[in-house]
């Protein structure tokens, strides 16, 4: 004989559903690092839920979620794309330089969403994913393509690239301000030429090198040249003050400093004789 349930038990049953229902779905658990806007019935209330339990109203009331930790937007190859630990991920920007070589630049953009104004984000652009897209992306290309057409391509080849990274981050700040982003740091990790461009430039670095080669040869040979004639026109003053000093007085001192103490008075053999008394006189 089977046994019927009560309908009293059948209610019971599915009012102890529908409370339980009720209770999870009024409950918000806000993850730290992280802020909630509540929206009801898709318009923004401007209540902000913090980390931690919150109420809402259930069936009625639904959240946004933002991330107020550091959020990193970088643009990388397609065979990097998925090895990158970047939280949004892109494409390099190609632009050129202002002599006309092609570039791709690679940069990282380093912000967070300003917890203060995550009501008129949500408001004006959306949630995180749009602020990204529309702000965050947006700008940055624009100014990652544009700044690096005011400079030579030699003077980024040569890896100074933080003039063109500062100029990129003063135009961005302003822009993330006014949407509700916090900029922490533009980096630009890499520019990359042309096969092209690399070819020639290293060729010229090679040819720059032999030029410099050669005239520090010269620059030698000019020196050597110069220290010798420095050191004859030496040999020749010292040999001309030399002479100069050889006097009677010198050579009459000099003979008597060698002089053995015999006085011979006459030298000489046949006709030709040398009379030597006037010395030591």
């Amino acid at each position: 004989m089977s046994m019927k349930i009560k309908p009293v038990f059948v209610i019971a049953g599915i009012v102890i559903v529908l409370a339980l229902i009720i209770v999870f779905s009024s409950v918000r658990v806000v993850q730290a690092g992280s802020v909630q806007i509540v929206t009801r019935f898709g318009k923004v209330t401007g209540r902000i839920l913090e980390p931690g339990a919150n109420l809402i109203t259930p069936f009625i009331d639904n959240t946004i979620t933002y991330n107020t930790k550091k959020v990193i937007y970088e643009t990388t190859s397609a065979d990097k794309l998925h090895a990158s630990n970047a939280d949004y991920r892109d494409f390099p920007v190609d632009t050129n330089t202002k002599d006309g070589q092609q570039v791709n630049i690679y940069y990282t953009v380093r912000f967070s969403v300003d917890p203060a104004k995550v009501t008129w984000v949500a408001q004006n652009i959306g949630d995180e994913h749009d602020l990204v897209e529309k702000i965050v992306k947006t700008d940055s290309r624009i100014w990652a393509r544009n700044i690096p057409r005011e400079f030579e391509a030699e003077h980024l080849y040569t890896g100074n690239v933080q003039e063109v990274q500062a100029r990129i981050e003063e135009k961005l700040k302003p822009l993330f301000s006014d949407n509700g982003i916090i900029l922490d740091e533009v980096g630009i990790r890499e520019i990359k030429f042309t096969d092209e461009y690399v070819r020639e430039i290293e060729a010229k670095q090679i040819e720059f090198v032999k030029i410099q080669t050669e005239r520090n040869k010269a620059e030698q040979a000019k020196f050597q040249k110069e220290a010798r004639i420095t050191q004859a026109e030496a040999q020749a003053r010292e040999q001309e003050l030399l002479r100069q000093s050889i006097t009677n007085d010198l050579i009459r001192k000099l003979w008597i400093d060698k002089w053995d103490g015999k006085l011979p008075t006459v030298m000489g053999s046949g006709t030709n004789l040398l009379d030597i008394t006037g010395f030591v006189q």
